[in-house]
């Protein structure tokens, strides 16, 4: 009797989309796609960081194409993807932060952050499954903060939980359509855009307090997830998700 085989890691011949994919843990995913084969996709609001990183990509010998693109536009969504043809894997890293004490939010604030983190993300899924006529895997890059709470992050953290109850529906409605949605949630990713909190002495107390782990995650902590969770790999996950967290929400 033959031993089972584990399933592939590998992603050649698929296509995968990666917004916000020019900088940080986009990047590192971006990256990871191509790696295995697949052929990524990437877009950003700003050109200059969309041509780096496809160069990057290209450079090291895998295959990467890009555009400068707001994915909170819903109007240009569509007209980019109406010149694309279908993607295999859809990996949503586009997402901001605009933190603040609860009782200090302004509604700007609270447009802003809803309108990428959660309405864009919204809508990209939707947009990006309608055409995975042969199934596919939807992953957005979510968070440990849509599992708990913050301080400051009142905004944040509704974003996020909203991402992570939607990533379930979702996965309900369209499993028969072979469409796996899943989330990844980081714990707090050494980053540019992270710098400015692991500097602060009261931030990174609190940091290296919540994590079990004996040090602070690095982007390609978040590589493995999603290869796995893009991979076949993965088949039989949908509706869940990966906590890359150092055990922040083991509490």
């Amino acid at each position: 009797m033959s031993l089972p085989c584990t399933p592939s890691f590998r992603l050649d011949g698929r296509r995968a989309f990666v917004p916000g994919g020019s900088r940080g843990i986009g990047l590192a995913s971006a990256a990871a796609l191509a790696e295995a084969g697949a052929h990524v996709v990437i877009v950003a609001r700003g050109q200059a960081g969309v041509n780096d990183a496809v160069a990057r990509i290209n450079e090291a010998g895998f295959s990467a194409e890009g555009t400068a693109l707001d994915v909170a536009n819903l109007s240009k969504v569509d007209d980019f993807l109406s010149g694309q043809a279908p993607f295999d894997v859809l990996c949503n890293s586009a997402g901001v932060a605009r933190h603040s004490p609860a009782l200090d939010t302004t509604p700007e604030d609270f447009d802003l952050v809803t309108g990428l983190n959660l309405r864009a993300a919204y809508f990209l899924a939707q947009r990006v499954a309608r055409g995975m006529s042969n199934g596919g895997c939807i992953l957005q890059i979510s968070s440990q903060m849509g599992h708990v709470g913050g301080v400051d992050r009142a905004v944040y953290c509704a974003t996020k939980h909203g991402v992570e109850g939607m990533t379930k529906a979702m996965a309900i409605e369209w499993g028969p359509r072979n469409i796996r949605v899943n989330t990844i949630c980081p714990t707090f990713i050494r980053t540019p855009l992270t710098e400015a909190t692991f500097s602060d002495p009261v931030r990174r107390a609190w940091i290296d307090d919540k994590i079990k782990l004996p040090r602070v995650g690095e982007v390609e902590d978040i590589m493995g997830a999603v290869l796995f969770l893009a991979s076949d790999a993965s088949a039989m996950v949908t509706g869940t998700s990966l906590l890359v967290d150092g055990g922040w929400t083991a509490d």
